[in-house]
């Protein structure tokens, strides 16, 4: 008799694949600066600065061109911290001005958890204005190109 299995059949990705999804789904559309306050001589800064980093990646800053990301760097042994200014409809929303993490103790994985749960949520709904058609989709509408032509055959 032999125990049935079960489980996963594969190990997980591990933490940089989590860091990595969790970056897919980063939208700052709802923000207009953020502010990353840290001690560089701190014990538990690392992370702050690796989310920092993973912020003003490319493919990050382009989900809002408009959003300041800056760095405070201070010597006065406080916590580090991170603060998200939101623009005027995400603070409707949110009914706050700001959003502030205080990520001393907290990973970077668990920094882009909070900033999707909390920031990326708060984010607008783009909608969608024009539609551009292919040429199969115009001939179904009946104005597509070639639908007013008639081939006559020579005998």
């Amino acid at each position: 008799m032999s125990v049935p299995f079960s489980g996963a059949l594969r190990r997980s990705g591990g933490i940089v694949s989590a860091i990595g999804k969790q970056l897919k789904s980063v939208n700052l559309k709802g923000v207009k600066r953020i502010t990353v306050q840290f001690d560089p001589f701190a014990e538990n800064v690392k992370s702050t600065r690796e989310f920092l980093f993973l912020l003003s990646t490319p493919k990050v800053a382009q989900t809002n061109p408009k959003c300041v990301v800056k760095s405070d760097i201070v010597c006065d042994r406080q916590p580090s911290c991170i603060k998200f200014a939101l623009i005027d409809s995400a603070q409707e929303q949110a009914k706050v001005k700001e959003i502030r993490f205080n990520s001393d103790n907290l990973n970077t994985l668990e920094l882009l958890q909070l900033c999707n749960r909390h920031v990326s949520s708060l984010a607008p709904v783009e909608e969608i204005t024009n539609k551009v058609l292919t040429k199969a989709e115009k001939q179904k509408l009946g104005g597509g190109a070639g639908a007013g032509k008639k081939v006559t055959k020579k005998k």
